[in-house]
């Protein structure tokens, strides 16, 4: 028995030893693969092989081994033996990983890596497997990534791929771990080229920058598009975490480190610069849908109920044939008359919307936010709520129990048995809200597109609401974006209590005290049957519940969809007062970037700001400066838009002159100092122009708040009655120069950055939900 012990141990060692013998050699066996290079290698490739082989193992005991090797590699890599270009993609693939060092010297050598990348249209598979796991290893660092894309190396895998991968039934999901959203990988069944050629792939797209995806060219990036949607939908009906095969289970499963979310992530990108997703409407169509079939119906409503009054389209059974505009996607709902069939083929495989920061430029700085979690199922409260609210409490409850919002730690993904559970809840009286359907369905991004562009703003978002009979979803509240409610199915009554205040709340804005108390308050109630629109200003207190017993034929449930205007800071008049500023402004700063520092010119910086501020105190109490600009509506047809134009130039010019006439400085003054005693920050409400000019100004040394605070409080002290001598100056010059053509020019420039990116983000979320 202790022979036995010690033998396989000194067995070991002997083995361990020979090895080492073989690295001290490296020179002789370097110069015997060089000469059977030299001689014809039809009669040394016996040696030729084993010399590589050697150098392969050498590899994995010092990395000082690899020297001798690298520039050789272009000629290995040239052969056309199979069996020596097999060996030296191995060995790069190795030799990748053995330090950071040695991959950045392989990746710059230019010959290496294009030789490397030509082995992938190589006729012998063997050759193509090693050749994409020795671009996959090198692809460890950032420098190689980025080598690899400037030799196309990304264009040549997708062309291979679409050659070779040709079953989708091989498709699986596999899990190396406890079977969450993270451990989910895609896997090959008795495919391991297509594994590794996908694994490479997905690495190198989700590597490239904006101007690497759209080079990649449009035909090669659809069609690759097209087959990594077919794949994710393939393994789709598993991707709500249940029943994926572990790693051990299935013996033929080509296994690889592709996520669910690193392919998701991969669709997303493609999905940027592919062929629109969706087309905006005619305004016609959408003018028809929602005001009505009267020329003059739009022009209406926006002289008389926009962010003003409730307003009520009923539509007739024949307005219904030729004008509804939800017929494409009430179409995909494949309503058979059964709400839980409905529920669920309209929650099944559904993923989640992440939101996008509204000041967000960039949309790659969105993807890594998210990158480990795109793709995943939908997160409770963030897409979903299923809620009910009682009428004796007043207070909404949530069919979840394991939901509260104000210590919910880890998100709440909604698996297949909670979608069943859904339809539970329905039957016990609770509503079913999904958010973003403009995500989620091409039909409904359309029409969101085309009213984004109506009302000048950058996005319209929209909601479906699943009621039961005899019960009502939402709690009485307001909201801070403009509704328009689309009834869908079966009917709903709505009550509408008048707003509180002459203030338009702000998107974005604290609706803790949404439910006000309405005892004392106007009230109007609407009816909606199927095909009805009410319009719900932002402010105005609403609850809505189904039939209470009314006679009249109805379902008894309801669908409906909202369509939410929502104006962002920047597009209501007060934003677009500090753009005019901020962008006049900027003829003063460039001159003096080099004097910055001059008592003069910091006055004249100073003043710009507290002329910010100062446009926000009066915005605190002025309605007009809260609601929505619409110079930037310009998908209107030209009459529609210049008697709407002149209604604009009218109100910026009223809101010039109240700026020329209220604009105090000490009033300003004295804000600032109480916002800087209470550690706030007094230029917060235009935090989104901070973000927008940084790129811009980041040279000229003046774009920290902390700063400009320093200064002001330092000329306070000093120079206080210079400053308002600038500060008044500043005000008179921006009052009396200030030109509007110049700014509905910069306000049609500002909503363009806005809604690239936000078109960007739609097309990324439209592919994740394509096919599923």
């Amino acid at each position: 028995m202790k022979k036995h012990a010690v033998a396989p141990f000194a067995k070991k060692k002997r083995k361990r030893s020979c090895s080492i013998s073989q690295f001290s050699d490296l020179k002789t066996l370097f110069a015997l693969l060089l000469a059977s290079l030299s001689n014809q290698p039809q009669t040394t490739l016996p040696v030729i092989n084993k010399c590589l082989f050697k150098f392969h193992n050498s590899l994995l005991l010092s990395k000082s081994s690899v020297k001798p090797i690298l520039a050789l590699l272009p000629t290995l890599l040239s052969s056309s033996h199979s069996k020596i270009a097999r060996a030296a993609a191995n060995i790069i693939g190795a030799a990748s990983l053995v330090s950071l060092e040695i991959n950045e010297e392989i990746a710059s050598d230019s010959q290496t890596v294009k030789r490397l990348i030509s082995l992938l249209e190589s006729s012998d598979r063997n050759v193509v497997f090693s050749a994409c796991n020795a671009v996959l290893d090198l692809s460890i660092t950032t420098f190689a990534q980025q080598q690899l894309l400037s030799f196309s190396a990304l264009h040549r895998l997708m062309f291979v791929f679409l050659q070779i991968f040709k079953r989708l039934e091989s498709v699986c999901l596999w899990s190396e771990g406890n079977e969450s959203f993270q451990s989910l990988k895609i896997g090959f069944r008795e495919d391991k080229l297509s594994s590794a050629l996908l694994n490479t792939i997905t690495v190198l797209i989700n590597a490239c920058d904006l101007k690497q995806l759209h080079n990649i060219p449009k035909s090669l990036s659809e069609a690759i598009l097209s087959r990594l949607k077919e794949i994710r939908a393939n393994a789709s009906h598993n991707l709500l975490i249940k029943g994926a095969v572990k790693s051990n289970d299935e013996v033929h499963v080509c296994t690889s480190h592709i996520g669910v979310s690193v392919l998701a992530e991969s669709i997303f990108r493609l999905s940027i610069y592919a062929s629109q997703l969706t087309v905006s409407l005619p305004f016609e169509v959408v003018q028809r849908g929602l005001f009505g079939t009267s020329d003059t119906s739009f022009e209406d409503f926006m002289s008389n109920y926009w962010e003003v009054s409730p307003f009520l389209l009923t539509r007739t059974l024949e307005d219904l044939k030729v004008n509804d505009i939800f017929n494409t996607f009430i179409q995909s709902l494949n309503w058979n008359g059964s709400v839980p069939s409905l529920l669920h083929s309209t929650l099944q495989g559904l993923v989640s919307c992440f939101p996008i920061a509204s000041e967000e430029q960039n949309i790659l700085n969105f993807l890594n936010e998210v990158k480990d979690r795109l793709g995943c199922p939908i997160i409770y409260q963030q897409d979903i709520r299923v809620v009910k609210t009682e009428s004796q409490s007043r207070k909404e409850t949530h069919y979840f129990q394991d939901f509260h919002p104000d210590c919910l730690k880890e998100p709440l993904y909604l698996t297949t048995e909670d979608v069943l559970k859904c339809e539970q809840a329905y039957k016990e009286g609770y509503t079913v809200a999904l958010r973003g359907l403009e995500f989620r369905y091409p039909s409904i991004a359309a029409i969101a597109d085309t009213l984004a562009l109506m009302f000048g703003q950058p996005s319209v978002g929209a909601n479906l609401y699943l009621t039961p009979p005899n019960s009502q979803g939402l709690a009485r509240h307001f909201d801070d974006h403009c509704v328009f409610v689309c009834q869908i199915f079966g009917s709903k009554k709505w009550t509408v209590y008048s707003r509180p205040g002459q203030l338009l709340p702000r998107l974005y804005g604290n609706l803790c005290g949404s439910d006000v108390d309405c005892t004392k308050a106007g009230r109007s109630e609407f009816f909606l049957r199927e095909g009805d629109v009410l319009y719900i200003p932002r402010g105005f207190p609403h609850e809505a519940c189904t039939n209470y017993g009314v006679n009249d034929g109805s379902p008894g449930f309801s669908l409906h969809l909202t369509l939410s205007i929502e104006v962002e800071p920047p597009f209501e008049w007060e934003g677009v007062v500090h753009f005019a500023l901020h962008c006049w402004s900027e003829n003063w700063k460039r001159p003096c970037c080099d004097a910055i520092n001059s008592l003069s010119q910091k006055l004249v910086l100073v003043s710009v700001d507290l002329l910010h501020v100062a446009i926000g105190i009066i915005s605190t109490s002025d309605p007009s400066f809260r609601k929505a600009c619409l110079t930037a509506a310009v998908s209107l047809p030209g009459d529609v838009y210049n008697k709407l134009i002149q209604n604009q130039r009218k109100t910026f010019f009223d809101l010039i002159d109240k700026i020329r006439n209220e604009c105090k400085f000490s009033e300003v003054l004295s804000n600032v100092e109480v916002a800087i005693q209470k550690n706030k920050d007094p230029f917060e409400q235009i935090r989104w122009l901070w973000v927008l000019s940084m790129k811009n100004e980041a040279n000229n040394g003046y774009t920290d708040k902390s700063f400009i605070i320093e200064d002001l409080c330092s000329l306070c002290a000093k120079h206080k009655d210079k400053l308002e001598s600038a500060f008044l100056k500043v005000k008179s010059r921006f009052c009396s120069e200030v030109v509007f053509d110049d700014i509905v020019t910069s306000n049609m420039i500002l909503l363009q950055k806005y809604k690239k990116t936000r078109r960007q983000y739609i097309n990324g979320m439209l592919s994740l939900h394509d096919k599923l």
